[in-house]
């Protein structure tokens, strides 16, 4: 890169030539050219002086000058000179004012036409990811197409054309193939700064990838015709899609199905084979738990409005298609419908209704007919007889004012009696005051617990799952999701006391 080579005027087509291929400005390449001829010409007269090149932007000559300020006080000998050594060469500099003075035009000699081609090229990415990040935010959620520049296990590398984008390990299918100079397309989930530069992520893992796809394959759903409501995936295996039709006289799902499958199938091969299944969502939530526990058929639904749960009974053939391959299904199901799902088989859910039924025989001293009205109302213990209102009783079939009073009244006593008999049992034990205070538990799980030397937080979070299941089964908690939901939360004061550690950790060494 010998400045004698080019002329004025090819210097400015040179700046023409790389501004359209980099799609930047020309003025951030003809900037990132003085840079480097100023570079060069500190390597030749002295890296401390204050040396600035400036190329005319019409006619490109090149102009190099040395910059000298005046100051009042000298601290810096070689780019200072003071008023009164200033006024001996001009008489009208004032303090703050700069004399230049011209230096010869610069031969590039080999590693000073290297620097100064590392400096233009180090400035024109900085600008070309400048003016990717400013045209790429903003614009997650679009569906993009680019050519895998590079593919590796933790990373690969998309060129887009106009930018280059990265698809991180977790944001790919698992399992799927890309090759090197594959055409691909995936959504762009996140443009952000990074310390090297803009970045632009790209994703083919998210729920909303697919809803995307659809969206393109389906022009109700373009349109506004269809409505996608939710979209839950396990990336590369399976996938739930629920659907909604604002024109009755269109079907949602098969619109989005497509005559004979082609509108789904074009997903599918896009995700490399994930098994999609599309479901019409209701705003009844026990009609949309039934369509999203599809295949499998579904006997009853019993909805616990406070808990966020529902019970499912299925026929005992339909129990393993229910719950799915290591309990996708009905995972994904409680995903799509937000709300928790319980599983249980016909046989399951008789065992269940009779031992709620002879417990409340037992405790309430009533007949079976009368225990099996409840339970099939939906209480599960006498404290929800005892927390119920007359009124709500009275609604039972069959009960009339004097038989719902009544048992109301023998629930009250009864939750009295027992709530006196586990204080007096809890004497006999030292339980913490963090796992007295646990939301979560009640006072006769945790004397439970606490009969099995589970005394403290710490001692309920280093359980697992089956053990806490096993403890407690007879309060209910049968299911090991549940148990589940109990342990984290019992583990939610470990990370907080990682982070207030942390968080102490930095203040000190602020403070140092």
């Amino acid at each position: 890169m010998d400045a004698s080579i080019f002329t004025n005027n090819e210097l400015l087509q040179v700046a023409d030539v790389v501004a359209r291929e980099k799609a930047i400005d020309r003025e951030e390449v003809l900037t990132a050219m003085e840079m480097a001829i100023q570079k060069a010409g500190r390597s030749r007269y002295g890296q401390d002086r204050d040396i600035r090149a400036m190329i005319d932007r019409k006619s490109g000559q090149i102009t190099l000058e040395q910059f000298t300020e005046v100051v009042e006080e000298i601290e810096d000998e070689v780019t200072q000179i003071t008023l009164d050594a200033a006024k001996k060469i001009d008489p009208t500099l004032e303090i703050g004012a700069f004399i230049r003075e011209s230096l010869p035009p610069l031969e590039f000699g080999r590693i000073a036409a290297q620097t100064a081609k590392q400096v233009i090229s180090q400035r024109v990415r900085e600008a070309e990811r400048a003016r990717q990040f400013a045209e790429y935010q903003g614009r997650e959620g679009e569906i993009v197409i680019g050519t895998v520049k590079r593919a590796e296990s933790y990373m690969i590398t998309v060129d887009m054309g106009r930018a280059e984008a990265v698809i991180r390990r977790e944001d790919m299918i698992p399992k799927e193939i890309i090759k090197q100079g594959d055409r691909i397309r995936a959504q762009i989930k996140e443009v952000r700064e990074e310390p090297k530069g803009p970045q632009i992520f790209l994703t083919r893992a998210g729920d909303q990838f697919m809803a995307a796809l659809f969206t393109q394959e389906v022009p109700e759903i373009y349109d506004g015709i269809i409505e996608i409501k939710g979209v839950v995936r396990e990336p590369g295996s399976r996938a739930k899609m629920s659907v909604y039709s604002h024109d009755p006289s269109i079907h949602p799902v098969g619109s989005c199905v497509g005559m004979r499958g082609s509108r789904v199938q074009a997903v599918v091969n896009e995700l490399h084979g994930e098994k999609i299944e599309i479901i019409p969502w209701s705003e009844d939530i026990v009609t949309f738990a039934i369509n999203a526990l599809a295949p499998a058929e579904v006997a009853k639904v019993v909805v616990h409005q406070d808990e966020g749960r529902l019970e499912v009974i299925v026929p005992n053939d339909q129990l393993s298609l229910a719950i799915g391959r290591r309990g996708q299904n009905v995972r994904l199901a409680s995903q799509l419908t937000g709300w928790y799902i319980d599983i249980l088989s016909q046989s399951d859910e008789y065992e269940r209704f009779q031992e709620r039924s002879e417990r409340f025989m037992e405790q309430l001293d009533i007949d079976d007919v009368i225990a099996s009205l409840l339970v099939a109302e939906g209480f599960v213990g006498t404290e929800d007889i005892a927390e119920s209102e007359v009124e709500e009783l009275i609604g039972i079939q069959g009960f009339d004012e004097g038989i719902a009073t009544e048992l109301r009244n023998r629930a009250i006593d009864f939750v009295n009696r027992e709530t006196n008999r586990i204080n007096d049992e809890m004497g006999q034990f030292t339980v913490a005051d963090d796992l007295m205070a646990f939301a979560m538990l009640n006072p006769a799980m945790i004397l439970t617990l606490a009969k099995n030397s589970i005394l403290t937080l710490d001692d309920l979070a280093d359980l697992d799952t089956e053990e806490l299941v096993g403890f407690l089964s007879e309060h209910g908690i049968t299911s090991e999701e549940k148990a589940g939901e109990i342990i984290m939360e019992a583990r939610k004061h470990w990370f907080d006391d990682e982070e207030e550690t942390s968080e102490t950790a930095d203040s000190e060494d602020s403070a140092d």
